[in-house]
This record gives structure tokens, sequence and C-alpha cells, in this order.
């Protein structure tokens, strides 16, 4: 074994036992109110023997990130990239520097079916920089609507404050990609391509919050004033629009009404050239009923086979919120399961970044050993760490693959990500069943994989959430 690991292992060791040592000769004693007494802050220092180990393993530890140190050893040699039963899945996208994960995914879904009924290359891709001018335009909308709507609420209500904090974002969810496909239609990626500011949406989102904002207050003080009329509201809703709309079309470039577009096979070659508005071009590539895809979501802190509904979670006024069925995860998998063995992919978003090995793309529960390095244990459920934020849907990606054992038990999976082809496995990321489990939150899935009685579920009347709920996490 390596000397370092031999030297982090032993000093772990020592440590670890001296705590515990020391935790059973510790007293409780009176404290000064609530904050750190001189006695109180000699107890707590005894966490930290400052023995020869305690020593040992701090001269490791403050030159090395923990997650490097607490990398298990013994897990290394459990990757697999073998899949009994996998999607063909096309060249890898890269969102680059923007939170459009949930965009990119719905795309993908959409792209994968397009190619293999159009036989189209195998790079092709719809654009992205096209559906996200609108989904900023529609978000603004639905902001500034919202001022209105909430205009005669208090500046420091619940929900006012929730909106101004949250003007707009380029994260979302499925109900977006289906709302802004269903109104707008989609483009090919060569006819509206990305640009500096699709692909990297920090500074552009900052400056279209701050004037979202000052738009927001302005709305509430002229919707507040005696006289003013719906008619005199929406024009100046109206005006402000076009301001959000110059500034989109200067940073992400106009989105056109028609375009002409030349349609080549997987060898390459041209098949027809034809003019298309972006409608039409969704009509005869890409068309779905959107009415058939339902999410379902494992959230243990609430009651199972019921249908949650969160407000404000949706990127069109008119469209809808994110509404989904939950449900135990032995009832997800096998929807899961059933839509791969079908050759369909899946909308799908976890909490990406816990236990991810990033160079070699594995989410495993064993990857890292951090009960051994500090000496504590970290022991919330999967309950536990959605009720005190520790844990939620951050990421989505497209579910691909599901590798069985011979009972068609679940040992691990598989989704294609959107961080380019030389991230993790190939641009996709592996987990274990156990990690799946653990920090698996949302799958949309086509009708025709549900079971009928859970399908029947769907018809319940949805229990409405705040938008401020732990579940609404947009996908980045």
């Amino acid at each position: 074994m390596n000397k370092k690991y031999i030297v982090l292992a032993l000093a772990a060791t020592l440590l670890t036992g001296g705590v515990m040592a020391q935790k059973k000769n510790q007293t409780t004693s009176p404290t000064d109110g609530g904050g750190i007494s001189t006695e109180m802050m000699q107890q707590i220092k005894q966490g930290f023997g400052n023995s020869a180990s305690d020593k040992a393993l701090r001269n490791i530890m403050v030159n090395q990130s923990p997650a490097k140190l607490a990398m298990n050893y013994e897990n290394a040699t459990k990757f697999d990239s073998h899949f009994s039963n996998r999607v063909e899945s096309r060249a890898v996208t890269d969102q680059k520097s923007s939170g459009r994960c949930w965009m990119f995914t719905g795309m993908n879904v959409l792209r994968n079916q397009a190619i293999r009924k159009h036989n189209l290359p195998s790079d092709f891709q719809f654009s992205q920089a096209y559906l996200f001018f609108y989904d900023q335009l529609e978000k603004a909308n639905l902001f500034l609507q919202a001022m209105i709507d909430t205009y005669q609420k208090p500046i420091d209500d619940q929900e006012v404050q929730w909106l101004f904090k949250n003007p707009i974002g380029d994260g979302g969810q499925f109900t977006g990609v289906a709302n802004l496909i269903d109104k707008y239609g989609l483009v090919p990626a060569d006819v509206m391509p990305e640009t500096y500011n699709t692909n990297n949406t920090s500074s552009i989102s900052n400056l279209l919050s701050l004037k979202l904002r000052e738009d927001g207050l302005a709305l509430r003080e002229l919707a507040a004033q005696k006289g003013t009329t719906q008619a005199k509201l929406h024009q100046t809703k109206t005006e402000m629009l076009a301001t959000i709309y110059r500034m989109l079309a200067l940073t992400m470039g106009e989105p056109p009404a028609q375009f002409t577009w030349q349609q080549k096979n997987a060898k390459g070659e041209i098949v027809e050239t034809a003019t298309y508005t972006p409608k039409e071009f969704y009509e005869k590539f890409a068309k779905t009923d959107f009415s058939k895809y339902y999410m379902v979501m494992n959230d243990p802190t609430r009651e199972y086979y019921k249908v949650y509904e969160i407000q404000y979670d949706r990127h069109v006024y008119d469209g809808q919120n994110w509404r989904y069925l939950n449900l135990p995860m032995e009832e997800i998998a096998p929807m899961c399961i059933a839509s791969i063995k079908d050759s369909t992919m899946m909308y799908f978003s976890c909490d990406v970044g816990k236990f991810l090995d990033r160079e070699k793309g594995f989410m495993d529960m064993n990857n890292f050993d951090y009960a051994s390095l500090f000496g504590t244990e970290f022991g919330m459920d999967k309950k536990q760490r959605v009720a005190t934020y520790a844990s939620g849907s951050s990421h989505a990606m497209t579910l691909c693959a599901v590798d069985l054992d011979k009972d068609g038990k679940p040992l691990k999976w598989m989704v294609e990500n959107s961080w380019g082809p030389n991230y993790g496995y190939q641009g996709n990321l592996i987990m274990t069943n156990d990690w799946f489990n653990e920090y698996m939150f949302r799958v949309v899935l086509e009708e025709k994989y549900i079971p009928a009685k859970l399908r029947a579920m769907m018809d319940q009347k949805p229990i409405m959430l705040p938008a401020w709920d732990p579940m609404f996490a947009p996908e980045e």
C-alpha cells in the first residue's frame, strides 16, 4: 500500500480512539449564557488532543483537500463500465459555464429520438441558444406579472421577498422545456449558434436581475396609484420587456422567425433544403405530446403516493408549475428499467456532487471515507438531509443505461451528462444503485412506462407548496 495511505490510516485510527476516550471522560458543566465560556473552550479543545498522531494528521491535511485525502483506496477497483441494458447515445453536449442542464437534458431526449427517426448525423443538435433566449424573456415576464399580482402585499411579505431574491435565473426543470418548445418551437444549432453569453450566463443574468428588480419596484408603485388601469400596467410591462428583449438580442443574437436549412443524413449527404418557421421545424423533426410525460419524485420528507405542485416553479407565466407524484424508490426503479429496455432515454436529476469521483465520473457511497479521516460519523439519512437542506436536486442529466443482475435487480446506472465529452467516463457519469437510491430525486417518464395504478394517481388535486420549499431547486 502507498506510504501516504499507511500514515493516514494509522493517524486516523489513533485520532478516532483518542476522541472516543476523551468523550467518555467529558462532563457537562454550566455555561455562561449561550456563548463559549473559558471552561467550555477547554472541553471543546479536547477534541484535538495535539498528540503525535494529531500533529501527523494535521501536517498532511493542511496542504490537501479533504476529498483527496478521504478517497477510498479499497473502492478504486470497483469502477465498471459494463451495462446489460443501454440506450444508444449520441455526441455528448456541453453546457459550458451555464446553468442550462435542464434544457440540454430535455432537448437531448428529443434529439436522440430525432436522429434515429430521421437518420440525422450523430452530432446533430437543436439550438440551446434559441430556446434559452425565450426562456429568459418568459421568466422576465413571469417576474414582472407577479409584481403586478402581488402589489397589495407589503414588500416584506415572504412571497414578495422571494420574488425579489429570485427575479430570473438560468436553472430550470422539465416543464420549462415542454412549455417553451410547445410555444416557440425549435431550430437547429447551426441556425442560432451559442454565443459567449449563452455559454457564460452569470454576467448577463446579474444585469437582467438588476434591471428586473428596478422594474419590479416601479410596477408595484404604479399599481398602487389610484386610477391605474390594467391596460396601463400591461403597457408599462410591455415596454419593460422590450428593454429585456434588447439586452438579450445584443448578447445572444435575435431568434429567427424563419430560416432555410439543409437536412443531411448520417453520412453527411444533403437530403433536402427547405425553409421553416421554428414551429414548422419542431412539427417535422421533434413533435412530442408533452401531456404524456410525467414527473415522479422521491422526497422522503413528504407522504408518498400524493401529487405536489410548487408555486412559481415554471418558466412561462401561462404555463404549468412543476407537478410531480411522490413515490418510494422501489416504485421508481422498475419504470426506469422499462424505459431503458425500450430504448427510451429519460430526463433525470440528482444531487450530482455527492461522493462523485470527478476523474472517473463514478458516484458511489464508498468513494470517500470522511469518517476515518475526521474521526466522526456523518450519519443523516436521505429524509434528514432533505429536511435540513443538506441535499437536494442540483443537476439534470439523461438517464440512458442500467446494469441488471441475473435476477433483474439494478446494480448500477449511467447518465449522459452535458459537461463535454472529456468529463467523467466519455462524457457520462456512472452511479451505483445504492447511490441512486440516496441521491436521485426526479425522473420524467412517458406514460406507457408507468403502471396504470400509478398513472391514475396523477389525477389527484395537487398539494400546493410555496416557492421557498426545499424542493424548489432548479437544476443547473
